[in-house]
């Protein structure tokens, strides 16, 4: 515990700082339930996205194999342009996925197989349910930091400054409490001793 002045400023100040952590602490408190709420709502649409992604690649990978012909569908897909937004959630910002661009890239229709086109649009689903889930992965560590760092705030509250500032006004009080009687003991003492010289 610091060292503490044992005067009346400093039981103001204590008092004083006593009610800015108690109002601030059930905002902390609330902030940390909304985080709790959006991480687990992440969790819950990034196991439904990897689940459909997973899904769909297996299925892609199970229809190509059926046609036995090796094609790259990577060097047919690229992605030129990933579009995003800003959205707040309990006070910090998160990038939310809104859509991507492809850049159309050119093949020779003669040399590939006919179902190329149809396997290049299910690449491109699938590049778009990647991209979601990094963006999702991404939201999900920015939520997690800032919860992280709001619950080691509420234990700071909660197991440190409170206590200290309540054990800090009860020192303060007890010392002014004692400073107090002997103020009167003395005020009496002097009161006798002036009665005493008074009688004599």
């Amino acid at each position: 515990m610091a060292k503490i002045k044992l005067s009346k400023t400093e039981l103001k100040k204590q008092k004083d700082a006593l009610k800015r952590f108690l109002r601030y602490l059930p905002t902390l408190v609330l902030k940390k339930q909304q985080l709790q709420m959006e991480m687990r709502k992440i969790e819950a649409l990034l196991e439904k996205k990897q689940e459909l992604y997973t899904d769909k690649n297996q299925a892609l990978l199970k229809w190509i194999a059926v046609f036995g012909e090796p094609v790259e569908l990577e060097k047919l897909v690229a992605v030129k342009n990933v579009e995003t937004e800003t959205n707040n959630v309990a006070g910090i910002d998160i990038p939310v996925f809104i859509r991507a661009d492809f850049e159309q890239i050119r093949y020779d229709l003669f040399t590939q197989p006919l179902w190329v086109d149809k396997a290049v649009e299910a690449v491109k689903e699938l590049s778009v349910l990647k991209l979601e889930l990094d963006i999702l992965h991404f939201q999900k560590l920015l939520l997690g930091e800032e919860l992280r760092i709001t619950s080691q705030r509420i234990n700071l509250f909660e197991k440190v400054k409170i206590p200290d500032t309540r054990e800090n006004i009860r020192v303060i009080q007890i010392y002014l409490g004692d400073q107090q009687i002997a103020a009167v003991v003395r005020g009496k003492i002097s009161k006798n001793k002036i009665m005493r010289s008074l009688v004599s």
